[in-house]
């Protein structure tokens, strides 16, 4: 599109840091510089301190923010959630899952499944936009994934073991989004898979799980059986590397040393709940804001649903939204635009704990000002 006349935002109305997408998320500048002083560890082998140390480090400093049952297991692996589904696939679905497709990120993980050759098509409950959903329960299915939240478009969901499900089928909960800011309860599920981008303000090129005895136990169970699973997406070997704090193959080791960072400053703060607070503050600010003003409204109806760190708005005929962003991006206010394929004229805007509230109710402030002059 092409850009009207730019209207400047006076600089004393605009945030410190005009970061604000839903992935990757901002990093802090602090930790960003540090990278200078990471000579030791950057350009060295992972299979040697002190990058091993390293990766013993995240796994100890994620198993007290989780206060992680001890018999779970911190494992990594290369690539991101996308790859993870593609593991699970492979090592975790026996022969069929049931998912819950609330955006394109449930959508894309049913799809990943269900061009697997070797599995029975997924059973999926695929709801609108904005509305929250859970798998359809099945005596059939041997696995049940769903996202605590919904990264393209803000529903949140619960993370519980339902009743309904067998004892044997595995819970499977992408937490890309929502891990280190979201409360959940690990013993609730077998497999809590994340990417660090996010809450976790690092770069992407891993994915991390929280794995169950019973998810490490099934995935052994068909990785040394007919199935064929090609090593770099052998949840058994990631496993096995894991224990020996690396991975099986080299790392993106400036993502570790971000997250790490991270890990740090949240557990210094007061851990999850500290992150838990964080992020419900910004988010409420936004959909306080949406709920005030008659031009927008939150994409998500019902409080209950609406993410705390994602907040996704849509605006009436009256404002203008690729419009809107355009202007703000000028002015350096970044990545709030709408994901790709999500409704037209919203915007959506990354809460992460790594994002002052500040930063926010100067995003506010500056959303008044543009739409009164566009």
């Amino acid at each position: 599109m092409i850009m009207a006349e730019l209207k400047e935002i006076p600089d004393q109305l605009k945030p410190s840091d005009g970061r604000f997408g839903s992935g990757p998320s901002r990093i802090p500048v602090s930790t960003i510089a540090s990278l200078a002083d990471a000579d030791l560890l950057i350009g060295t082998s992972h299979r040697h301190a002190p990058v091993k140390n390293l990766v013993a480090q995240i796994q100890e400093e994620l198993s007290t923010l989780y206060h992680l049952p001890p018999d779970y297991q911190v494992v990594l692996g290369n690539g991101g959630s996308t790859g993870f589904w593609d593991v699970a696939s492979c090592c975790l679905i026996e022969q069929r899952s049931a998912h819950a497709a609330c955006g394109e990120f449930g959508r894309k993980f049913a799809a990943a499944v269900a061009a697997a050759p070797f599995l029975q098509p997924p059973l999926i409950n695929d709801v609108p936009a904005g509305q929250s959903a859970l798998p359809p329960f099945d005596e059939a299915c041997d696995a049940y994934a769903w996202a605590q939240n919904e990264t393209s478009t803000g529903v949140a969901m619960p993370v519980f073991r339902p009743s309904e499900i067998d004892r044997q089928a595995l819970v499977l909960i992408d937490a890309t989004s929502a891990a280190g800011a979201m409360p959940v309860n690990i013993a609730d599920t077998d497999v809590y898979y994340f990417a660090p981008q996010k809450n976790l303000a690092s770069d992407g090129g891993l994915w991390l799980a929280f794995c169950s005895p019973a998810a490490l136990e099934r995935s052994a169970r068909l990785t040394s059986g007919d199935r064929w699973v090609p090593p770099t997406l052998d949840l058994t070997q990631a496993a096995a590397n894991a224990a020996k704090h690396q991975t099986l193959n080299t790392p993106a080791i400036v993502t570790l040393i971000l997250l790490e960072a991270q890990l740090a400053w949240l557990l210094d703060q007061g851990g999850l709940d500290f992150a838990i607070a964080r992020t419900r503050a910004n988010s409420q600010a936004l959909y306080d804001w949406a709920e005030a003003r008659p031009f927008v409204q939150p994409l998500v109806s019902n409080p209950a649903d609406r993410s705390p760190v994602v907040v996704t708005l849509v605006f009436d005929e009256t404002v203008d939204a690729p419009a809107l962003t355009a202007q703000l991006r000028a002015n350096g206010i970044v990545d709030v635009e709408p994901y790709r394929q999500a409704g037209p004229n919203q915007i959506r805007v990354g809460c992460y704990a790594a994002t002052d509230l500040a930063d926010v109710e100067a995003l506010i402030t500056c959303l008044d000002w543009l739409v009164d002059r566009l």
